[in-house]
């Protein structure tokens, strides 16, 4: 199967390097060690190269690859070590890394795994799923995360990286210096890219969301984000609270195996393309209206969307868990002492809502109806000039 991330392709993620030379001087390393390095191309740029002080160490290497070759993913599944690479290996803080893009077979995944060194041996600190098999090793920028803080390492594409405050970083062999990052904020990071097979301009301005430190594995922390709608839609955001098991980015489990896996990444994790829009407004209890909000995301799954409420007296933003796409969009909003059901849908001459009987319409305009939460599973239905679109709300109140 081949791969194609923003114009480089690789054929399967099994394909080695025919030139040893760019891995460095492997004569003393076994056959069954990891390679050093990575086998993605951009023409005759190697994207991910060798790097750090201990990368040609060949007891590191034996000992990073004994830790890979014996983790295992949260669903049990193995790296497939002929197709995995050691992307960096160095001192940080004094204390030996090694940062290993592994390839994981079973769910068509890549990991990012960390690894530090305990005593003789290693093991690994951090595992990050990227969920799209060419996510991670065509990603020019990828989060690490130390005592110190938040680090980033660059591919060969990246010709300078400025943090959230501007700035530009500086670093090691590829490892940026610790960057200021916050637990439970968005912030931007920005790569140039230098003018390659894949970019003959290369690129001023690629765009990054780092959705915080607060960002627990194995889910990966940083956003495309090429327009900049993304740094407006999360701008004030609780990004933990987003992340969280009923918010709108960690709601929707992944499925193996017909079974929900809420060990990995969600399926509403997002990826890339976040955007929000304005509703309408919501008055309860004769209080002063709050504003409702549509926060859209694209995920390796496509694209879905949350109901974002906030109240006018500076109260708590309130989040909907995530709706994949649908003709009638239907959030269940957990509002302290009112929770809600907005219904959102596409409006036209042709298109009808109905909603049960005896609903309290707390607005109702073409487009978007809210309504209390029924005591239990109601069914609201959207006719189409083709097609009745049914969709279900609803649950016990204490």
């Amino acid at each position: 199967m081949a791969f194609r991330w923003r114009g480089v392709t690789a054929t399967g993620l099994s394909v080695l390097l025919a030139a040893a030379t760019a891995c460095g001087p492997v004569a003393e390393r076994q056959p069954q060690d990891l390679r050093i390095g990575y086998d993605s191309m951009d023409g005759s740029l190697t994207v991910w190269p060798p790097r750090g002080s201990l990368i040609e160490d060949a007891t590191v290497t034996a000992a990073v690859t004994e830790a890979v070759r014996d983790w295992r993913s949260p669903v049990d599944d193995r790296v497939h070590m002929p197709s995995s690479g050691i992307l960096f290996s160095g001192e940080v803080d004094g204390v030996p890394l090694a940062l290993v893009a592994a390839s994981v077979p079973g769910q068509a995944a890549s990991w990012l795994l960390q690894l530090t060194a305990d005593g003789d041996r290693y093991t690994v600190s951090h595992a990050t799923e990227y969920t799209d098999p060419g996510y991670l090793v065509y990603s020019d920028v990828l989060p690490v995360q130390t005592a110190n803080g938040r680090r980033y390492l660059t591919s060969e594409r990246v010709r300078r990286l400025l943090g959230p405050d501007g700035r530009t970083l500086s670093g090691t062999d590829g490892l940026t210096d610790p960057v200021d990052v916050p637990a439970c904020r968005a912030v931007t990071v920005t790569a140039a890219l230098r003018s390659t097979e894949s970019l003959p301009r290369g690129r001023a301005a690629d765009r990054l969301i780092d959705l915080g430190t607060g960002t627990t594995d194995p889910r990966y922390p940083l956003v495309r984000d090429e327009s900049g709608s993304g740094k407006r839609a999360l701008a004030g955001l609780d990004t933990c609270q987003l992340a969280g098991e009923d918010g709108p980015f960690g709601s929707v489990s992944r499925r193996v195996a017909d079974r929900n896996a809420p060990q990995l990444v969600p399926a509403s994790w997002p990826k890339a393309k976040l955007a929000i829009r304005t509703l309408g407004e919501v008055t309860l209890d004769g209080g002063e209206p709050a504003e409702l909000e549509q926060l859209t995301w694209e995920t390796a799954d496509g694209t879905m969307s949350a109901v974002v409420y906030r109240p006018a007296d500076d109260g708590p933003v309130v989040f909907s868990p995530a709706d994949r796409t649908n003709a009638l969009q239907v959030y269940e909003l957990p509002v302290p002492n009112q929770p809600l059901v907005v219904l959102s849908w596409r409006s036209t001459k042709d298109t009808t809502l109905s909603v049960p009987p005896n609903t309290t319409r707390l607005v109702d305009r073409p487009g978007l109806v809210v309504v209390p939460l029924p005591h239990r599973n109601e069914t609201f239905s959207l006719a189409t000039d083709d097609k009745t679109h049914y969709r279900s709300a609803g649950s016990p109140r204490d």
